[in-house]
C-alpha cells in the first residue's frame, strides 16, 4: 500500500510540525473551550439534573462529549486548511511531483489527523480526571473511536480542502452543518432526555452515534446499541476516505 514510506512519512512530519508551530490556535483553544464548557455546564447546571445523568454526575456525562466535540472540529479545520493552503500557495505541487500515489498523499493527511487528534483528546481526557474524576473504562474503544472520527473529519478536510476555491468556503461544512449537528447531537444531553420527536431526529443525525459510542467508552453504555453505533461511525469514515482518494486520484482541482 506505501511503497513511498520516506515520503510519507516527510508528509506526516511536515503536517505534525505545521500543527505544533500553530500551537496556540490548534492545541490550546479546545483545551481552554473544553475548561470552560465544563465549568459552565457542567458544575452550573449539573444540580439542576440532580446532578446525575444516564447513571454518572453531570459533569462526568458531559466530557466524553466534549472529547468529541473539540476531535470533529480540529481534525476537519486542520486538513482542510492544510490541502486548501497547499493549493492556493501552489505547495502542493511538490507532492504532485513526489513519486507519491495518491493513497500515500491521502494516508499522510489522515494519519496526521489522527496523531493530532489522539493528543488533543489524552490533554483533554487528563483535564477530565483532574476536574471531575471521569476516567475511560474501555481504553480500546476509546482509541478506536477517536481513529475511526479522525479518520472521517480528516477525509472530509481533503474534500472541502480540494473542492473550496476560498478560504469561506472551508467553512460551509462547519458553519451549517459540523457545529448545529454536534450540538444536538448528545454532547450535552442524553437521547432519554429529549422529548420523543427529538429522540427520533437524533437518530438520523450521524453525530449522534459517534458521540455516543465514545461516551460508552466512558460510562459503559450508551442511548444506542454499541455496535450499530460502531458500524454508523465505521461506514461514515470508509465513504469519506474512498471520495477522498478517488478525488485526489483524479486530481480534482490539484492539476491545472
Amino acid at each position: 500500500m506505501i511503497a513511498n514510506a520516506v515520503g510519507f512519512q516527510t508528509l506526516v512530519k511536515r503536517e505534525m510540525v505545521r500543527t505544533f508551530s500553530i500551537i496556540n490556535q490548534v492545541i490550546w483553544p479546545p483545551v481552554i473551550q473544553t475548561l470552560l464548557y465544563v465549568f459552565v455546564f457542567g458544575f452550573g447546571l449539573g444540580s439542576r439534573f440532580n446532578n446525575n445523568v444516564n447513571g454518572v454526575p453531570y459533569a462526568q456525562f458531559l466530557i466524553p462529549g466534549l472529547i468529541m466535540l473539540q476531535l470533529i472540529d480540529q481534525t476537519y479545520s486542520e486538513s482542510s486548511s492544510s490541502v486548501f493552503q497547499g493549493r492556493f500557495m501552489n505547495s502542493i505541487q511538490e507532492l504532485l511531483i513526489a513519486p507519491l500515489s495518491a493513497i500515500e498523499m491521502v494516508l499522510g493527511y489522515v494519519v496526521a489527523g489522527v496523531v493530532r487528534a489522539v493528543f488533543i483528546a489524552l490533554l483533554i481526557t487528563g483535564l477530565g480526571a483532574l476536574l471531575v474524576h471521569a476516567y475511560p473504562t474501555n481504553w480500546g474503544l476509546y482509541l478506536l473511536t477517536i481513529v475511526l472520527v479522525a479518520v472521517l473529519f480528516s477525509s472530509l478536510g481533503i474534500i472541502f480542502g480540494l473542492m473550496a476555491e476560498k478560504f469561506d468556503h472551508i467553512a460551509v461544512l462547519t458553519t451549517f452543518f459540523i457545529t448545529p449537528l454536534v450540538f444536538v447531537g448528545g454532547v450535552f444531553t442524553s437521547l432519554q432526555m429529549l422529548p420523543p420527536v427529538l429522540q427520533k431526529i437524533s437518530l438520523v443525525n450521524p453525530m449522534f452515534y459517534m458521540i455516543d459510542v465514545f461516551r460508552n467508552s466512558y460510562i459503559g453504555t450508551g442511548d444506542v446499541s454499541l455496535w450499530l453505533s460502531l458500524s454508523v461511525v465505521t461506514l461514515f469514515a470508509a465513504a469519506a476516505f474512498a471520495v477522498a482518494l478517488g478525488m485526489t486520484a483524479a486530481g480534482y482541482k490539484l492539476r491545472t
